[in-house]
């Protein structure tokens, strides 16, 4: 019996020596950085094309459609502009100053200018390549400004968004991102934003509602903006947006598996309550469910669930994404009216406010049981982690209104921010870029005088 034993022992070692010797097996030693994983790779390279797609030709045909056929192509160029300056921007400085070593919690530093150190290996902590976490993060701060723009589209200079792109990028976007994703010291007090609750949409909205006070009010702006040119164009551009959110949310697991997965699910179910609960109450409150109200009501869902997509669960995104098409329902269309603010395309409505009940809310709904690298919130028992989120949401606004007030006051004392009055009433697409979106003798003539003296008196 013993030899028996002995026997099978040592037959067992030999098949697993054999194992260990056939298939090979990855070991780190202690500080070793982990090799890229194909798998997850592969999910981040599509995530970052998708969340491109979003925004191009996305939010820029879901911008056109919704003003005047007349600035349509002035409208897109701001979305495109934002997408290669602040490309360039992120390359050359953005990314490290967001994404570096840090300096005390507050400033990322100096490392990665240039995209220096940024190669194919492993970024840190992740199983990616860290050229792709850089391109991908590169990806946000770009749609981030270009969001901004549908607050003073159809009046701002073309030359001025330029440069108030550049500067924005650097001077409020890449420093909200190292405090919140970068270790900076709001990440140190344990705010949770999965994906840009605070980095891109309160500072998106908050900035845009700052950039039309300061610009001011479009001339033909009386109580109501014109109505939308092209809701087709609308509806293209807000499917090309919740489809780019699946990209935004899921790929900001960083990884591919459970997680992303969390992410996606939640993401899709927060959009569809906030697209219901908005026609709900436009048909009970107006007698007429449009098809403006639905997307939007979508939209603020997805806004909603950004920061809290892969911290709560699939039934309290759906009440995240609910509540917030509440909210911003009532920012667009009481709080909007009673301020008499002229935020052409409604960002601080969407974004603003229902960043900032997201931010909020993912305090209140945050689950470890569903990451457990997250935190639990007020109803699991830990109601300090919305005094957390709050800060972040405080910190952000203030950040947007006074880094956006010092942008557009300093680029002021070079050059005046809006367009002449006749370039207004022209339109920007054949004042400004000398093109029209539709080539009819009705879209490409230009007010004549007797109209625009008559506009001019009747203002």
């Amino acid at each position: 019996m013993l030899l028996k034993q002995k026997k099978w022992l040592l037959s067992m070692a030999s098949f697993f020596v054999f194992c260990l010797t056939s298939f090979p097996i990855t070991v780190f030693a202690a500080g070793e950085a982990p090799a890229v994983d194909t798998g997850d790779t592969t999910w981040l390279l599509i995530s970052t094309a998708i969340v491109m797609f979003m925004f191009m030709p996305g939010l820029a045909l879901f911008y056109g459609g919704l003003v005047t056929h007349r600035n349509i192509v002035s409208t897109i160029m701001y979305s495109f502009s934002s997408f290669v300056v602040v490309t360039i921007v992120w390359v050359l400085w953005g990314y490290s100053f967001a994404f570096g070593s840090g300096v005390g919690g507050i400033f990322g530093g100096f490392d990665y200018l240039g995209f220096n150190q940024v190669g194919q290996d492993a970024k840190e902590g992740l199983t990616i390549p860290h050229l792709i976490f850089a391109i991908y993060q590169g990806m946000f701060a770009s749609i981030t400004v270009a969001i901004i723009s549908g607050g003073v589209v159809e009046r701002i200079r073309f030359s001025v968004w330029i440069f108030f792109s550049a500067l924005w990028v650097t001077v409020v976007y890449a420093p909200m991102a190292y405090w919140t994703w970068g270790g900076g010291w709001l990440s140190k007090l344990g705010g949770l934003d999965f994906a840009g609750g605070t980095v891109v949409h309160i500072l998106s909205g908050v900035s845009a509602l700052t950039a039309a006070l300061i610009v001011g009010r479009r001339r033909a702006y009386r109580e109501q903006a014109p109505p939308p040119h092209n809701l087709v164009f609308f509806l293209i551009g807000g499917m090309c947006l919740w489809f780019g959110w699946f990209g935004f949310n899921g790929g900001s697991a960083l990884a591919s598996g459970g997680l992303a997965s969390l992410a996606f699910a939640t993401t899709q179910v927060a959009a569809a309550a906030g697209g219901v609960i908005w026609l709900v109450m436009e048909w009970a409150l107006r007698k007429k469910p449009t098809l403006v109200g639905a997307v939007s009501g979508g939209i603020a869902g997805l806004v909603a669930i950004t920061p809290a997509a892969g911290y709560v669960s699939i039934m309290s995104s759906m009440i995240i994404g609910g509540v917030a098409s509440v909210i911003c329902y009532w920012a667009l269309n009481v709080l909007k009216v009673k301020l008499k603010y002229d935020d052409s395309l409604d960002v601080f409505g969407l974004h603003g406010i229902g960043g900032a009940w997201g931010a909020v809310a993912t305090g209140i709904f945050a689950s470890k049981d569903v990451n457990p690298a997250g935190a639990n919130g007020l109803l699991h028992g830990n109601p300090m982690q919305v005094v957390t989120q709050t800060i972040d949401v405080i910190v952000a606004v203030l950040l947007a209104v006074i880094g956006t007030f010092i942008i557009l006051k300093a680029i002021s004392l070079f050059t005046s921010l809006r367009v002449t009055e006749e370039e207004e009433w022209t339109g920007l697409d054949t004042s400004i870029h000398g093109e029209n979106a539709y080539n009819t003798s009705e879209a490409s003539s230009a007010i004549s005088p007797p109209v625009l003296g008559s506009i001019r008196k009747q203002t």
